[in-house]
């Protein structure tokens, strides 16, 4: 990844006043570039974000557009951008002061990306050393827009595509006369907004271990077959299909299939959801149960179809037993 270009402008309510930079940050100093580069690459791949793309009607995309052919400079940009969203904030029900945080950047595939960091202010304390007639001291002092550090993610944030146009954010709920909005997709990009991969995981998930509560199946078996299902799929694909989960996941009941497609309909899931390989591999790696006698158990997805492992029996009496096989050493923890 390589940095290009960062601005930073003020958005303060506190004095209800928009400062815009009229200087980029200085990237010589290595602490500027650090925590932008920090930043960046921390919502990069953020499992969080929704994607979206403009509406024909955005007034927002013809700015991407002159900026990406060279009609618009960065900082005429930047400008408009924060000033636009400075415009917004103060129609909230309760306006919170930001940094608007503008950054132009090449990903690895030399791919031109427009970021928009949204930087909540917080109020900290921290100490002012002074000097009374030669007497040091030590005092407490209250600092009202201190920035997020640079490990923190940001609470809101967009990025741009500048070759597709394609958008991707993540937004929080605000109040604008009282009416919960999302400031980024619906005022300032005018855009659509997809599921994030994130949340399509937690539902797919969720409906499949329904469905399988629902017919007598075993939820286990069904959780770790959706998991299997994403990390295989991550191997040649960057989006997944939930469809296409549930006839792996429910491959011996055509009932089930039928009941999880349903029920992923009536949830409005889109056809194919884009998902981040690392991301599908990290969650889909390992399954882990945990029985009412308060024993847990943590094992790789892809066991819970190899009865050389382990196997789940359920009783005669109702109760289940969990048996793991093959086992040659036992590492405490």
């Amino acid at each position: 990844m390589l940095i290009n270009k960062a601005i930073l402008h003020v958005l303060d309510f506190n004095t209800n006043v928009c400062i815009l930079s009229q200087k980029e940050l200085d990237f010589s100093s290595d602490v500027v570039y650090e925590y932008v580069d920090k930043r960046i690459n921390k919502i990069r791949h953020d499992a969080s974000q929704q994607t979206g793309a403009f509406y024909a009607t955005s007034q927002f995309q013809p700015l991407v557009q002159n900026l990406a052919a060279g009609s618009l400079k960065f900082d005429e940009f930047a400008a408009s951008a924060a000033r636009s969203l400075f415009d917004i904030l103060s129609h909230c029900d309760v306006p919170e002061s930001v940094d608007a945080l503008v950054v132009d950047f090449q990903d690895d595939d030399d791919v031109r990306w427009l970021g928009i960091l949204m930087l909540d202010n917080k109020t900290a304390y921290t100490h002012q050393i002074l000097d009374d007639d030669g007497a040091i001291y030590n005092k407490l002092i209250q600092h009202q827009a201190i920035l997020p550090g640079a490990a923190q993610k940001a609470e809101a944030y967009a990025l741009i595509n500048c070759r597709d146009f394609s958008v991707r954010f993540v937004d929080k709920k605000r109040q604008m006369d009282g009416q919960d909005i999302y400031i980024l997709p619906d005022k300032l990009l005018q855009c659509t907004a997809v599921i994030s991969s994130k949340d399509a995981v937690k539902m797919v998930t969720k409906i499949a271990a329904k469905v399988a509560e629902d017919h007598g199946g075993s939820t286990v078996e069904a959780l770790s077959k959706t998991k299997q299902y994403l990390v295989e799929n991550a191997e040649t694909a960057d989006s997944f299909s939930p469809q296409n989960l549930g006839a792996g996941v429910f491959a011996d009941s055509p009932q089930m299939q039928e009941e999880f497609e349903s029920q992923v309909r009536e949830a409005q899931m889109p056809a194919d959801v884009s998902i981040e390989k690392e991301y599908a591999r990290k969650t889909g790696k390992n399954h882990k149960i945990k029985t009412d006698t308060g024993i847990e158990i943590t094992f790789p997805s892809e066991y819970i179809e190899n009865t050389d492992y382990i196997q789940i029996i359920n009783n005669p009496d109702g109760t289940i037993s969990i048996e793991l096989k093959n086992i040659c050493k036992i590492t405490n923890k």
